[in-house]
């Protein structure tokens, strides 16, 4: 089978083409935004990712396309207006490779979406489902749902079948921003108020959103659906942190300040972004990827956080 990986050379993009690669089931396209990135497969440097992007050559005989390339989501986005330029990228410049991968013959796209389009935060216990109404709440958010809805139109008028995954904040090696910033925190041993806080957090390790991907390539049942990725548990950000700690050998330095507290200080000093994501709850069910695509989460928690830690994301 020919797959074609957008991004191939991102975060998601590089162990996806990795896995691809080394697989005897699949034969590997990447189509990257500059040549000599992609280190397995065949290479294709598409440039930019917009409306008007040629994907004619990379798209040539291939049976699948893996669409990860996108204006990634920007803390404190300095764009005169942010959703203009999501939606060049990620809804405009998605639907334009669609629809060439129509007119190639593609016969599945899988759009790797985000958690976004379902909203920002749950009410503890009760996650995010694939099916429900979605409430995007940034710019971000709402170019991936408008890309989702556009694809799946695309899809009912041609015929070619359409799987969306909807991601939490993955981790793995050499992950960036936020999560980043906890791993460093907990290495240097800086001592942090958040040993009290009882929210639920669903995460995904990047391996095992890759296995989904992976899945999601070739399955029958993944046809024309929706699929929430996740671990196979959830996190408080203390329990999170303590976890960090047993990963990369040195304990948390937690100290078990009331939430309550924490909040107010956070309005105070502006910061009411940042304590939404370490103090709220966003939980996701994966039971439709479960009982659809018979899908398991291969690695634990504890082992995809062991994982942050191999050689090769020490760079």
């Amino acid at each position: 089978m020919r797959v074609l990986v957008t991004g191939a050379n991102g975060f998601v993009g590089s162990r996806l083409a990795g896995q691809l690669g080394r697989s005897d089931h699949f034969s590997l396209a990447c189509a990257v935004r500059t040549t000599g990135t992609c280190r397995f497969g065949e290479e294709y440097s598409i440039g930019e990712l917009g409306p008007k992007t040629d994907w004619s050559a990379a798209l040539r005989g291939q049976d699948v396309v893996v669409h990860l390339a996108a204006r990634a989501h920007v803390m404190d986005d300095e764009a005169p207006d942010p959703l203009v330029e999501y939606r060049r990228v990620n809804v405009d410049g998605t639907l334009n490779l669609a629809r060439q991968a129509i007119d190639a013959g593609v016969r599945r796209f899988v759009f790797v979406s985000s958690i976004k389009v379902n909203g920002e935060q749950t009410d503890l216990g009760q996650p995010f489902t694939s099916d429900q109404i979605t409430a995007p709440a940034d710019a971000y958010g709402i170019s991936k749902l408008e890309a989702e809805r556009g694809l799946l139109a695309l899809g009912k008028e041609s015929g070619m079948e359409v799987v969306i995954i909807r991601p939490p904040l993955v981790y793995g090696p050499g992950v960036k921003g936020n999560f980043a910033t906890l791993i460093k925190l907990v290495e240097k041993g800086f001592p942090l108020p958040l040993g009290a806080i009882s929210n639920k957090r669903t995460l995904v390790s990047l391996d095992n959103l890759v296995d989904l991907i992976q899945v999601c390539i070739d399955h029958p049942a993944a046809a024309n659906e929706v699929f929430l990725a996740g671990d196979n548990s959830d996190l408080s950000t203390s329990e999170l942190l303590r976890e960090i700690g047993k990963a990369v050998g040195k304990p948390a330095r937690l100290i078990p300040v009331p939430q309550g507290f924490l909040m107010v200080a956070a309005r105070l000093l502006g910061k009411t972004d940042v304590a939404r994501r370490l103090f709220g709850s966003l939980q996701v069910d994966i039971s439709k990827a479960r009982h659809l695509l018979g899908w398991e989460p291969p690695v634990s928690v504890e082992e995809g956080l062991r994982r942050c830690f191999e050689l090769e994301s020490r760079s």
